[in-house]
């Protein structure tokens, strides 16, 4: 089986009101500009932790069952981050937000045939992260 598919999989199993990431972060050479995409895109509320390190709370306005995750300046500039899936209600709609406000999709939307509709998108960051829409009449 392929990553793909083995991707494809696993996130045709999962909820979107499953907290199957409970904290995840976005490394940022631009951290205002990062705060700007993600807060104009998702609604996401952001607030530094307190300390010495620069590092931003991101509220993603879910209860306590939903993970919330933590943006800091990019360390190391040849790292690759990890690919969350944000649960849309349309994959359509946010990939042509994603587009507004000058990210890209690496991948457009695709279908995994009963389960529902996904996009891979990259931000300001170059950080790449996937769009899910539950369907189960997808095809």
């Amino acid at each position: 089986m392929s990553a793909q598919t083995q991707t494809q999989s696993k996130v045709g199993t999962a909820s979107c009101t499953s907290a199957g990431i409970v904290w995840f972060e976005i490394p940022a050479d631009n951290v205002e500009r990062a705060k700007s995409f993600y807060g104009e895109l998702f609604g996401w509320k952001m607030e530094k932790f307190p300390g010495p390190m620069e590092y931003w709370h991101i509220d993603t306005g879910g209860g306590d069952d939903t993970p919330d995750g933590g943006l800091l300046k990019r360390q190391n500039p040849g790292h690759q981050g990890i690919t969350n899936y944000v649960g849309v209600a349309s994959v359509d709609e946010f990939v042509a937000k994603v587009q507004t406000l000058g990210g890209q999709v690496c991948m457009p939307k695709t279908v995994v045939p009963q389960m529902g509709y996904f996009a891979i998108c990259q931000d300001t960051e170059h950080n790449t992260f996937g769009l899910w829409e539950m369907n189960q009449n997808a095809k």
